[in-house]
């Protein structure tokens, strides 16, 4: 309750300090879109009253959020969806255990407690700890502006069982986000509906415990409740590696009338942990899971508390108006050692984090040429500012020195989107999508710094970022889809508010893609794609503080997602991806043709699922990781590797428990020695370990 009263006064000083400051716009969108829909109300309201005692007809509306107006229409494009039962299929500590379902796309384990894991997906490797991946949840922005790297997002905020559904767009291929949406969309929805009661406890090596709950009610009068909570800790298979984080979500929904609904969500989340740090190659093949004696008193500690109100309006029985506003207000705080000039040195990162975001959804059905047209507008406003603080030279968490980076930045974006989804032909389904982002900032100093680093205030940036889509439905079988997109990057980190950058375009990306869905018989589906990622301007840095855009990549690659039944018994899937990302253009011409840093050459997860009995299901799950290359001349490539888990699941009898089921997990159950991340710092090889091998004990009901 201290903590929780804390962060409440956090926020309210925040919102009082930094994030007020030119707010307006945003308050105003804010007040828009809840006032308009409360004037819709009162407008129902009277005409229910001029209509006396006349009883109209309950119309119970489902909660929508943020782009799920879009479902019918994304078929056009490469989407990866993961279902509840999906989501559930196997206990999970963490949200991106879902990522190696997905073709081509990776987990680059930093093994660093607190610290977001870099994503690969279509040839870029900066997602999670960098900006090439978004993210939302709920329809809202999980990306951080300027918190450890530009686009960074920490899903440990979010409980894998409230979940409902994943969507992973491959590309740039989503309305929903535009800065960081170059590889991709991560879009997470919770549980809105629905009388349920889940629990799910594990527990297994190195004192890993993991217990969940989601909880959900339809309450009198059309109100819905929808709550979630976990708790993780464990020591780790390291030494000086434990971790703890817990999270707590709600959401509740309050049926004001047939047309009309409001929403009130809240999310609280705490994380510490300690760190053991990289080890050089040599340290990690004499002791694969031991600790550098240079690393001390390194770790990561965060607070995260958002708060949320939406109004939803029913217009009609196919035009619903949502409205919502939210603010977030995180701290973040994190110590790391790593060989710097001819020594080790541990630094440490401050971030204090304060968001204020507004927007207005209008969504709906109507008719084109005795068609149907699918379409949704948008109009948004997000408010970022973060205080920033960068200390070098620590020792065990002490400051020797001044800051090199002590100040605040709040970066702006207003967007206005939309999308067009229409079925001119039974047969033929298209998808049109534009969106318009446009950001301005500034950086301003809080205290003396010691560092280079420019701080002023922005200059205004706006792109369009078109998307186009048909889907083609040949025959009951085969359905055959192509797409064209385009994404963009920002000028990264401070680069943006250097006076002597004014002069930037933003990097540019474009893809082109050929897809195709195939149901040879009721026993197989394959679907597969073939890509081709473009890049101009690519923003270099040619002196302190100085910037230019020179520079340009091409990704081509190839997916493969394949299910298989050969039997009631059986289900195989398989998940591939190849690419090859290169530099076409380069100021160094010793890099054209070389390949992007931190992208495996391939990645391949198949899973075989074995029922022998209704209530048994043995898992095999082989996952393999091709070469990847470290450094920009690609001279230094990390090795290849692979692991296999075994699972075990046995659904206890009626007479025991209702809809309950224990599972049995081995991890790497060929216990072997592999680096799930290698990396080049100051010319030397530092390894992260893999996780050696380990049993998961779990327990998961339902009532």
């Amino acid at each position: 309750m201290a903590r929780t009263l804390l962060f409440w006064c956090m926020y309210k000083r925040a919102l009082n300090r930094g994030v007020t400051q030119g707010l307006g716009a945003t308050t105003r969108l804010g007040v828009l879109a809840l006032g308009g829909t409360l004037w819709m109300a009162s407008a129902v309201q009277a005409q229910t009253a001029e209509e006396g005692d006349k009883v109209l007809p309950e119309v119970r509306v489902n909660a929508l959020v943020k782009g799920q107006a879009l479902d019918e229409s994304q078929r056009a494009f490469s989407v990866t969806e993961f279902r509840r039962d999906e989501i559930r299929e196997q206990p999970r500590q963490e949200v991106e255990s879902l990522w190696s379902q997905v073709p081509g796309m990776h987990v680059n384990h930093y093994q660093l407690s607190g610290v977001a894991n870099g994503l690969v997906l279509r040839g870029f490797g900066g997602g999670g700890h960098g900006g090439d991946v978004a993210a939302t949840l709920d329809g809202i922005p999980l990306n951080e502006a300027m918190s450890h790297a530009d686009g960074y997002f920490d899903l440990n905020v979010v409980v894998p069982l409230e979940l409902d559904k994943v969507n992973v767009y491959r590309g740039p291929v989503s309305v929903l986000q535009g800065n960081y949406n170059r590889a991709g969309l991560l879009e997470l929805r919770t549980r809105r509906n629905g009388s349920y009661a889940e629990f799910e406890v594990s527990a297994g090596s190195h004192g890993m415990l993991d217990a969940q709950a989601a909880l959900g009610r339809e309450l009198e009068g059309g109100d819905q409740l929808n709550l979630a909570t976990q708790h993780a800790r464990g020591d780790g298979a390291r030494p000086a590696s434990r971790h703890e984080r817990s999270t707590l979500s709600g959401t509740w929904k309050h049926h004001v009338h047939e047309k009309l609904d409001i929403s009130l969500s809240g999310r609280w989340h705490e994380a510490r942990g300690d760190s053991p740090g990289y080890l050089t190659e040599a340290q990690w093949r004499q002791d694969p899971q031991g600790k550098d004696r240079r690393v001390v008193a390194d770790g990561a500690d965060k607070h995260f508390g958002t708060l949320r109100l939406d109004a939803q309006y029913t217009l009609d029985a196919d035009t619903r108006l949502l409205g919502f506003v939210y603010g977030t207000q995180q701290d973040f705080v994190r110590w790391f050692t790593r060989p710097r000039s001819a020594t080790w040195m541990q630094r440490e990162e401050r971030y204090d984090r304060s968001v204020l975001g507004a927007g207005l959804n209008l969504g709906g059905k109507s008719l084109l040429s005795a068609r149907e047209l699918n379409w949704m507008l948008g109009l948004e406003q997000v408010r970022e500012s973060t205080d920033y603080g960068y200390w070098d030279g620590l020792v065990d968490r002490r400051r020797t020195g001044p800051a090199l980076d002590d100040r605040n930045t709040r970066l702006d974006n207003t967007a206005i989107y939309g999308q067009l989804g229409w079925q001119p032909a039974a047969w033929l389904q298209t998808t049109a999508a534009l969106r318009w982002d446009h950001f301005d900032g500034r950086c301003r100093l809080l205290a003396a710094e010691a560092g280079g680093d420019e701080c002023n205030r922005m200059q205004g940036r706006s792109h369009a970022s078109p998307k186009l889509g048909a889907l083609a439905q040949l025959d009951a079988r085969t359905a055959v889809r192509a797409s064209w997109s385009q994404g963009f990057a920002l000028p990264s980190d401070f680069a943006k508010y250097a006076l002597r950058n004014n002069d930037l375009h933003a990097n540019v990306f474009r893809q082109s893609e050929l897809g195709v869905e195939w149901k040879p018989s009721v026993h197989w589906l394959i679907d597969a794609s073939l890509y081709r990622i473009s890049s101009s301007h690519e923003i270099r840095n040619t002196a302190p503080g100085v910037y230019e855009n020179l520079g340009a990549t091409v990704r081509k690659g190839a997916e493969l997602q394949l299910h298989w039944l050969p039997s009631r018994n059986w289900h195989v899937e398989w998940a591939y991806g190849h690419n090859r990302s290169e530099v076409t253009q380069n100021a160094n011409a010793a890099l054209l043709g070389r390949r992007v840093v931190a992208v495996p050459e391939y990645t391949s997860t198949l899973h075989a699922r074995w029922m022998p009995r209704g209530d048994v299901t043995v898992h095999g799950l082989l996952r393999h990781v091709g070469r990847v290359p470290i450094n920009a001349s690609n001279t230094e490539w990390a090795d290849s590797y692979r692991w296999l888990d075994l699972g075990l699941q046995y659904r206890l009898p009626a007479s025991l428990a209702r809809n309950a089921r224990l599972s049995l997990w081995l991890r790497n159950a060929a216990n072997t020695r592999y680096a799930s991340t290698t990396t080049m710092i100051a010319g030397q090889r530092l390894v992260a370990p893999g996780a050696p091998r380990s049993v998961q004990l779990g327990l998961q009901f339902f009532l």
